[in-house]
């Protein structure tokens, strides 16, 4: 079983525009709402590669309605927390360049009893057959030991854990020692307190050090270069797919959903790595944040290199 978890969810609007002109009148080619969040775009990813996932976190208001309403039309099981307030939208503006500026709204403030409710969701699913997968920001009224502490209980039960964020959050969701972990180079380099471009050995290095110190598998994704795998047993590299570009905002969840859903399928890591590799590329593809059909990723994964 997988268990996605958005902590701030959101209604990603993506528009499409020949240039931006800041301070002046922008005119919109197109544009695409969807149903987004980290997590709930790993669920949407793992739906599409033929995979089940249960999306759960908290929603609010008429907006977190239409995010419940988009999954069950997918038919995404789905088991939220509703809390006082009114779920973000965030604005993805795409210009010809293939420059992407996101305008995030913060999201609604969550009380003390609304991290109970989660938690009891979270318990209602742990079991040694489960992997979790931690994923994105948190709203105001949240830790920043969050992930950290779920990570604890869910490992207490038997379960395994998948956490992708960065900054605070991923800093201190590593003391409980994560099953996997997906950083990108930059959020690597930033743990690590580096400066300046990131060598492939660097982070390879960086890698086999969070191993050693008791994570049990890192994915590095550096997006058009691909992304560098470790774990207790092995190292690769994976080189990124040529492919026209709509938008670049997902690939990195889609990834997640692609390692999760090759976890639970219990084949390879790297064989996860390679269909991670097709199915980052295969969201690149996509307009707004939807996932990339089965039919593509499979057209993709015959073409992922190792190095």
């Amino acid at each position: 079983m997988i268990v996605t978890v958005t902590m701030n969810p959101a209604i990603d609007k993506t528009i499409e525009i020949d240039e931006m002109i800041c301070g002046g009148l922008n005119r919109i080619k197109a544009f695409e709402s969807d149903a987004a969040g980290k997590g709930i775009n790993v669920s949407k990813t793992i739906k599409a590669l033929g995979g089940k996932s249960i999306a759960i976190g908290f929603i609010g208001g008429d907006a977190g309605n239409t995010i419940k309403n988009a999954l069950d039309a997918e038919g995404i099981e789905n088991d939220f927390v509703y809390v006082d307030g009114i779920t973000r939208t965030n604005t993805k503006v795409f210009e010809n360049s293939g420059r992407v500026t996101e305008l995030n709204e913060p999201g609604p403030n969550i009380k003390d009893e609304d991290i109970e409710k989660l938690f009891e969701i979270i318990e209602k699913y742990a079991s040694k057959d489960t992997l979790f997968i931690l994923a994105g920001s948190v709203p105001a009224g949240v830790e920043k030991t969050i992930y950290r502490d779920i990570t604890e209980k869910v490992h207490s039960l038997g379960a395994k854990v998948f956490v992708d964020a960065d900054g605070e959050i991923f800093v201190r969701a590593l003391e409980a020692k994560p099953d996997y972990i997906k950083p990108n180079d930059v959020e690597l380099a930033q743990y690590c307190n580096i400066s300046g471009d990131i060598t492939e050995d660097q982070i390879i290095e960086m890698a086999e050090k969070l191993v050693s110190e008791g994570i049990g598998h890192v994915a590095v994704s550096m997006g058009k270069e691909g992304a560098i795998f470790v774990s207790e047993d092995e190292k690769f590299m994976c080189k990124g797919l040529k492919v026209e570009a709509h938008s670049t905002v997902g690939a990195g969840d889609a990834m997640v959903a692609a390692i999760s859903y090759g976890v639970s399928e219990k084949i390879s890591f790297r064989d996860c790595a390679r269909l991670g590799i097709a199915t980052s590329a295969g969201a690149v593809m996509t307009k707004g944040t939807k996932p990339p059909t089965k039919e593509t990723v499979n057209s993709l994964i015959g073409k992922v290199e190792f190095k």
